[in-house]
């Protein structure tokens, strides 16, 4: 998945791959010798970083003990575990559209990131992480809170460096940020020993990083293949577009819009891709994958020629592979070339930054309606809408359904607010069912499914859009996982809402033993806290509500509090989320019951 980048690890190769820094462009006025600490202090100012999720330790005492005089320029927020400040950071990154940075310490501290490594990893999201490490004599001696943090983090971040000399880290930062943020975006992690960051160097100032030998973050345009593509579009009979997140991250949504509206062609989204076309557009047909709609998936098998913007054909979308649109044509246009043939072989790949290849293409194509086709997937949706959705949103049975929840929230949020979703059934509702008119309104764990993300991202998520209502909805054993996270809401007065939806179920776990281990419930039964009872012991209030005629208030009184705000909504025990490709089969399986 990851992009080759081969960089030199010596020191003097790594001196010589970088520019000369400048005194031009850091906090500082004029060269002065500093310590390593600060230097990684005045490089964070030169990259217009704003804030720093983290936790500090003894590791990395001296960049704390040099942000004390920091405090105006850098916010630091500090979290209740470095896991939750690595999901914080993640959300900032995604509602932002900037580079996320987190601190921790040595050992423990840095060994709770990798799960946050590899969630960004597999998301495509841009993170700075900087873990303190022993003094550099000890490395190797098992010393207290050591740990080898650069093995362990290889596979999950798109580069790591490890400073042992503090003269370093001006242009090994400088890196970092040009790593983590071009190309396709995935998290970088720095690992500095205490040495380097209490030794004092003569700090010449810091210059951002533009290029880095044989790394090339946007591979060239090839106009042959986008020719080729443009000739398929213009001949096919059926065309099909499915979009992904790279549409986001490649800030090309006005790009896909344009491409949408003159080719005529209908368009579904993959889970990260919710929010780069408006969920309202009149060619937008809903959401592909496991949970995901009905006709998109079905109708996957029937299209001519299939045009993947920004998407990575993960088995979540693809379902069997040996049956997955195999009368199709395949145009993939993506920034990553390891993504090309990966999964799913392309007929004309088109390698380039969307934003660049999109416009490229729609001066092509002609200008088309598809009405039968189109028809095509509204007929199918009628057969969803009567089989599964109807009954989801506008349930009789006493209990309320999660669907209706978001239907309601819907209604109240005008699809402007920012949901940051956690991993299960709620999950899934909430991307099949949530409204959204703007980009970067979708927030959620896709393909590394973290339980306990979004009560952590929720926070980042407030900090990268300040101005906007943010709504973490999250199951019962996700808040669970990550619940101290309360405390960071109370100490940094961060006003997001929290919307628990409790089945007390493991509820997507529970589907799947229902449907496919004979209803054998083996250890998904899970029970909670009072959850309003705790968020009061954190200075939060809430409410817990059972009865229908209560939903409608309950969230407008969360929405119009003034700061944050948790509410518990029971719903059914054992609802299932429909439509649903069964593992194992074909999108053109899909099970509307």
């Amino acid at each position: 998945m990851a992009q080759t980048i081969e960089i030199p690890k010596k020191d003097n190769d790594i001196q010589n791959t970088l520019p000369k820094v400048s005194p031009t462009e850091g906090g500082l006025e004029k060269a002065a010798t500093v310590s390593g600490s600060v230097a990684v202090l005045e490089a964070f100012l030169a990259e217009g970083v704003d804030i720093i999720f983290g936790y500090p330790g003894g590791a990395i005492m001296p960049i704390y003990d040099a942000l004390y005089d920091y405090q105006e320029k850098l916010k630091h927020i500090l979290v209740r575990h470095e896991q939750g400040g690595i999901h914080a950071a993640q959300g900032y990154a995604r509602t932002s559209g900037k580079t996320g940075v987190v601190f921790a310490t040595s050992g423990p501290g840095a060994t709770n990131l990798v799960t946050g490594l590899a969630d960004a990893m597999i998301d495509s999201t841009p993170l700075v992480c900087i873990t303190g490490q022993v003094f550099a004599h000890l490395l190797g001696t098992d010393a207290f809170q050591e740990t080898d943090v650069i093995n362990i983090t290889t596979p999950v971040t798109k580069w790591n460096y490890q400073v042992t000399d503090a003269t370093e880290i001006p242009s090994v930062l400088a890196k970092a940020f040009y790593i983590a943020g071009s190309g396709r975006p995935g998290p970088v992690l720095i690992d500095i020993t205490k040495n380097a960051q209490l030794q004092k160097f003569e700090f010449e100032g810091y210059k951002k990083c533009d290029h880095i030998r044989s790394y090339r973050p946007r591979p060239i345009v090839r106009e042959e293949y986008v020719q080729q593509a443009a000739k398929l579009i213009n001949e096919a009979e059926k065309p099909f577009i499915i979009f992904g997140q790279g549409v986001i991250l490649g800030k090309a949504e006005k790009e896909l819009k344009k491409f949408i509206e003159k080719s005529g062609i209908p368009a579904a989204w993959t889970i990260l891709g919710l929010s780069a076309l408006p969920t309202d557009h009149p060619q937008n047909v809903g959401m592909l994958g496991m949970h995901g709609n009905y006709g998109p998936n079905v109708l996957t098998n029937d299209c001519d020629v299939l045009i993947a913007v920004g998407m990575r054909f993960d088995d979540r979308v693809t379902g069997r592979l040996d049956k997955y649109a195999k009368q199709a044509k395949i145009i993939h246009l993506d920034i990553d070339p390891s993504e090309i043939d990966k999964n799913v072989k392309a007929t004309v790949p088109v390698w380039g930054d969307c934003k660049e290849t999109l416009p490229l293409l729609t001066e092509l194509i002609e200008h088309k309606v598809y009405p039968r086709w189109l028809q095509n997937f509204k007929d199918h949706q009628v057969k969803e809408e009567e089989a599964c959705i109807y009954d989801e949103l506008n349930p009789t049975a006493d209990q309320m359904t999660m669907g209706e929840v978001i239907n309601i929230l819907n209604q109240l949020t005008g699809g402007n607010a920012v949901i940051v979703t956690d991993v299960g059934q709620h999950q899934m509702v909430t991307c099949r069912y949530a409204k959204f008119n703007q980009s970067k309104s979708n927030v959620t764990s896709g393909g590394l499914g973290t339980m306990g993300f979004a009560l952590p991202a929720a926070i980042g998520a407030k900090f990268g859009a300040p101005d906007r209502t943010v709504v973490a909805i999250i199951g019962d054993g996700g808040i669970q996982m990550t619940i101290q996270e309360l405390g960071t809401i109370m100490q940094s007065e961060v006003n997001i809402k929290i919307l628990i939806m409790n089945n007390q179920f493991l509820g997507m776990v529970r589907q799947w033993q229902q449907l496919f281990h004979d209803k054998r419930y083996s250890f998904v039964d899970i029970a909670s806290p009072d959850y309003v009872m705790v968020a009061k012991g954190y200075g939060i209030a809430g409410q817990s509500i059972s009865d229908r005629n209560d939903l409608k208030s309950a969230l407008s009184a969360m929405l119009d509090h003034d700061s944050a705000y948790l509410l518990e909504v029971m719903v059914g025990k054992e609802n299932n989320v429909f439509p649903m490709v069964p593992q194992g089969c074909s999108v053109a399986e899909i099970r509307l019951k």
